[in-house]
């Protein structure tokens, strides 16, 4: 590979932001700065360009880990006199990454890479910053890429480190992204700049180090463009993720609605999406949802398309870890968080009565996300042939009073319009393909006697049903208010 001069890395990180769009003039950049050759050669361009190229406001910002202290001190103390020498704020944090790893049960570097980026945002916050400049070279993005690949990543992880990506407000910018350390240490040495070198490097324990040490150059072997072609990969699929995401939250608008605090989504639609859409959509829904649950991984994704796709069973619940959930009923499927329990899980149960001496009158479920009206009529040529499940005429003389609406119970029996016998309630939910989440709010008009007389929206009973000889008729009607009760 053919090296760079300074002013080539110079002109090639102003390619770069210009391509990618990491700074305008006045912008004001947290450079974080560990003291490697990496991170002070970020350091000096940023300084160079800002001085002859693009007027920014630089912060040198550095995390004294504590892992090393004699090489720790040393660190603090270069890294404090090159922002000296370049006339630039200093910001350092210690921080106690052994106390830190022992609270989250995380492992050294993972721990020790949350606390620097928690200072470098309390930085950007402090000094108002649009960005964050980090050192991320061709080289880190490679190890980052074969690490990815080792862990069954998907396209997502193959595409690495992106140049530039937001986070909690502020954009993280990688301007080294494209280039080699190699170039950056012959820079530092032609330049005379001082730099560090952390003796952890050199350490298998860490898993990167191994891949950098190890892994690397055994399969570089049978790839001498290895490094480049990991680089060139990340960048191909870092525009085809990126294409595929939009994508997804397209389709996470036109698909998907939002219900008591739930992500609802239709079944027979999302069937019609390919296998990749599928699994962005489901992981984008679970990532919209307020809960505990870090890892949205590929088996949870997977269990829930699965269970989206197949014919039968047609409901389930599905566990998906921390607070989540996925329930589906026939076609209807809802993700949801504990704290926003799913309407089969919250309770639900009233009782109303109905009195013969009130000629008419009208209650509301909301529960069942509608309402009841009911008039007495004895004019019979006012009377007309009911047009649904919406209407129920029941003869009052046949009638045991006060009428009641309730919600089911247990072993619930319905005398069935042109059937000898009856049929269980629940045997009709489930016939009638109602959702069992919306079981226990669905009114049942009962007489006094117990009979159940009519279930809004969905079935009549035989029992009182108006006669030739009848004089003097109840006549109830269902009205949904935005919901409905009733299967698709």
């Amino acid at each position: 590979m053919e090296g760079r001069s300074w002013y080539g890395i110079i002109e090639h990180m102003l390619n770069t932001s210009a391509e990618h769009v990491m700074w305008a003039p006045g912008d004001s950049i947290v450079v974080a700065v560990s003291g490697g050759p990496d991170s002070v050669a970020l350091l000096y361009a940023m300084e160079e360009i800002s001085r002859l190229h693009t007027p920014l406001r630089l912060i040198c910002a550095h995390v004294h880990h504590g892992f090393r202290p004699e090489e720790s001190d040393a660190e603090a103390d270069l890294v404090r006199d090159l922002a000296a020498r370049l006339s630039l704020p200093f910001e350092m944090a210690r921080v106690d990454v052994p106390r830190y790893m022992e609270e989250s049960g995380k492992g050294p570097q993972e721990a020790a890479r949350e606390l620097r980026y928690r200072f470098l945002h309390e930085i950007a916050a402090r000094y108002e910053a649009r960005s964050i400049a980090l050192a991320h070279h061709a080289d880190d993005q490679a190890e980052t890429v074969m690490l990815h690949l080792l862990r069954g990543s998907g396209p997502g992880g193959l595409s690495g480190m992106r140049f530039v990506r937001r986070e909690k407000k502020v954009q993280l910018i990688r301007p080294l992204l494209r280039m080699y350390k190699t170039d950056l240490v012959r820079a530092c040495e032609e330049k005379r700049f001082p730099y560090a070198i952390d003796s952890t490097n050199d350490q298998r324990k860490y898993r990167r180090n191994a891949v950098r040490l190890d892994v690397l150059p055994f399969l570089g072997q049978y790839n001498e463009q290895l490094v480049s072609s990991l680089n060139r990969m990340a960048e191909i699929l870092s525009a085809e993720d990126e294409h595929m995401d939009a994508e997804a939250h397209k389709t996470y608008e036109e698909l998907v609605h939002r219900e008591e605090g739930r992500s609802v989504i239709k079944v027979p639609a999302f069937r019609e999406l390919t296998v990749a859409l599928q699994r962005r959509l489901i992981k984008l829904i679970l990532n919209y949802l307020p809960s505990d649950s870090e890892n949205v991984d590929f088996h949870k994704i997977e269990a829930v398309r699965r269970g989206l796709i197949q014919h039968h069973p047609t409901t389930w619940n599905l566990d998906l870890g921390g607070t989540t959930a996925a329930v589906r009923e026939y076609d209807t499927a809802s993700f949801f968080t504990r704290e926003r329990e799913h309407p089969s899980m919250a309770s639900a149960g009233y009782h109303h009565e109905i009195h013969c001496s009130l000629d008419s009158g009208f209650i509301r479920f909301p529960e069942a996300k509608g309402a009841i009206s009911w008039k007495k009529l004895t004019d019979l040529s006012e009377i007309r042939i009911p047009a649904g499940p919406d209407v129920a005429l029941l003869d009052e003389e046949h009638l045991t009073f006060p009428l009641i609406v309730r919600t089911r119970t247990p072993g619930d029996m319905m005398q069935l319009m042109g059937l000898n016998g009856s049929k269980k309630v629940k045997d009709i939910f489930i016939d009638d393909k109602i959702p069992p989440s919306l079981r226990p709010f669905i009114p049942l008009v009962c007489d006094g006697s117990g009979a159940v007389l009519w279930i809004p929206g969905i079935r009549r009973s035989s029992h009182a049903a108006v006669q030739a000889d009848t004089s003097s008729v109840i006549y109830m009607s269902w009205h949904t208010d935005g919901g409905t009760v009733t299967g698709d």
